[in-house]
C-alpha cells in the first residue's frame, strides 16, 4: 500500500533482526505487521489510520452490514473446507519463503481467528494468544481439519444470529474496536488466508479442485498482495 501511495519506507524483517521486534514492543505493538513513522504507529492492515498517520487522502470503501459480513464469512469457511478436505497429506507442509506457518497451520488458523470473533464478543476481549494456537495432535490430516472448520462455521452461524452478537466493543490486543469492526477484520483475515491457501497449492503446480472466488474479496479492505 505504501508502494502504491509513492511513500518511500524501510523494509525491516524482524526475524532476520530481533532488536527491531524489541522496538516494536516498546511502542506498544505486540506483533506484525506495522507501520511506524515520526509521527506514530500503526499496527496491523489498517489503511485509514495508515493513511491518517502519513497525511496520505484515503478514501475507502463503505464497511459492509454486519448481516452482509456474517454471509461472506460462512462462505469463505465454507470454501476453505472445500479446499482443506482435498488437500493430500504431502502438500501439508508447503510453506511461503519467509513464513512460519504451514499450510496445514495456515488452514488451522483462518479456523481459529474466525471462532476468536464469537470468543472475543462474549468475553469482550481479544488477546493476541487466541490467533497463535497450533492445530493439536488431533487434527493430522486435511479431512479433520474441514471438520474443524464446518463446526466453527455452525458455531459462527448459530452466534451471528443472535441479538446483539454485533454490537458493543472490544478490548483487542491492538486496541478497542467495536464488534462491527472487528467482524470486517475477522472477515479479511480469514479471506486473505483463503487466497494463500489457494496460493500455496497454486505454486506447488497443484490448484484447488475448486478455484478461488474472486467475489469474496469483494467489498472487503484487503492488500493487493497476497504474501
Amino acid at each position: 500500500m505504501l508502494s502504491s501511495w509513492g511513500v518511500p519506507f524501510d523494509a525491516v524483517d524482524i526475524e532476520a533482526e530481533p532488536a527491531a521486534r524489541g522496538r516494536l514492543r516498546e511502542l506498544g505493538v505486540p506483533a506484525v505487521p506495522a507501520v511506524v513513522a515520526v509521527g506514530g504507529v500503526v499496527h496491523g492492515w489498517n489503511p485509514a489510520a495508515l493513511a491518517a498517520l502519513l497525511g496520505v487522502p484515503y478514501q475507502g470503501a463503505a464497511r459492509l452490514s454486519p448481516a452482509a459480513l456474517a454471509r461472506r464469512l460462512d462462505h469463505v469457511l465454507g470454501a476453505a473446507g472445500r479446499l482443506i478436505a482435498n488437500v493430500e497429506p504431502q502438500h501439508l507442509t508447503l510453506r511461503h519463503p519467509g513464513r512460519d506457518r504451514s499450510l496445514h497451520q495456515l488452514a488451522y488458523h483462518l479456523f481459529r481467528l474466525s471462532l476468536a470473533f464469537r470468543d472475543a464478543t462474549i468475553e469482550r476481549r481479544l488477546p493476541e494468544t487466541w490467533l497463535q494456537e497450533l492445530a493439536p495432535p488431533g487434527m493430522p490430516d486435511g479431512v479433520a481439519l474441514a471438520g474443524y472448520g464446518a463446526a466453527v462455521r455452525d458455531a459462527l452461524r448459530e452466534w451471528l444470529a443472535t441479538d446483539g452478537a454485533t454490537s458493543g466493543i472490544v478490548e483487542t490486543y491492538y486496541g478497542s474496536q467495536t464488534a462491527h469492526e472487528l467482524l470486517e477484520r475477522t472477515v479479511w483475515h480469514a479471506t486473505q488466508h483463503l487466497r494463500q491457501l489457494h496460493a500455496l497449492l497454486e505454486e506447488a503446480g497443484v490448484p484447488a479442485q475448486e478455484p478461488l472466488d474472486r467475489s469474496l474479496l469483494a467489498g472487503l479492505p484487503l492488500p493487493e498482495a497476497v504474501w
